[in-house]
């Protein structure tokens, strides 16, 4: 199994790269060395994202196009460097986490959702440009999830949010993409909406 992320504490059994999936080359050469040392995955989960919660006006361009690079133009650049790869294979399970915010809009959202709705966008087209190859593209659209992204924003405190302990957990997303991933290659599961009871 490969994990990458910029910065990732030693796990034995695990093939880490470090890799800052905003610039193009770094993935680049992340697809090149997996093909190179392990072939073409089984699975590709893309899961990189940022999460900024500010109205309208409280939004610059630079946040705007900090949300969008992370959470939409390194999710286009993986998959670029992937699909390919796995078409080449006539197999493998491509799955993107998104968020209810890439289909239901919210107060503070702006840049968010606009990176999320794209990336949703992304999903969709890649689905219909690669059916019929044998690679199965799956997203997956979790909501409100308590980990430290939520840190600076405190929901708890806050009017009309969710409390953490009511939240999903990240296991449940984890659990989310181990179901499609191990659905028969007949079955597809284009879209998966995952919120709290």
């Amino acid at each position: 199994m490969i994990r990458v992320a910029r910065s990732l504490p030693p796990l034995e059994g695990y093939l880490d790269v470090p890799a800052d999936l905003t610039d193009a080359d770094q993935v680049e050469a992340l697809a090149e060395r997996v093909r190179r040392e392990v072939g073409p995955p089984d699975i590709v989960v893309s899961n990189a994202g940022g999460f900024l919660l500010r109205p309208l006006q409280d939004t610059s361009i630079a946040y705007f196009d900090a949300q969008v690079s992370l959470n939409l133009r390194a999710a286009f650049a993986v998959a670029r460097a992937f699909l390919p790869m796995l078409e080449a294979a006539g197999r493998g399970c491509f799955i993107t986490v998104g968020s209810v915010a890439d289909h239901v809009g919210f107060p503070e959202n702006a840049a968010y959702a606009a990176s999320k709705y794209g990336l949703r966008g992304l999903h969709e087209t890649l689905l219909a440009e690669y059916r019929g190859t044998g690679v199965r593209l799956s997203l997956i659209s979790p909501g409100p999830t308590d980990t430290d992204l939520w840190a600076p924003f405190d929901p708890d405190r806050r009017e009309g949010f969710p409390k953490r302990a009511a939240m999903l957990r990240p296991a449940d997303v984890a659990d989310a993409v181990l179901f499609i991933a191990t659905r028969p290659p007949h079955v597809l599961i284009d879209w998966l909406r995952l919120g709290p009871a």
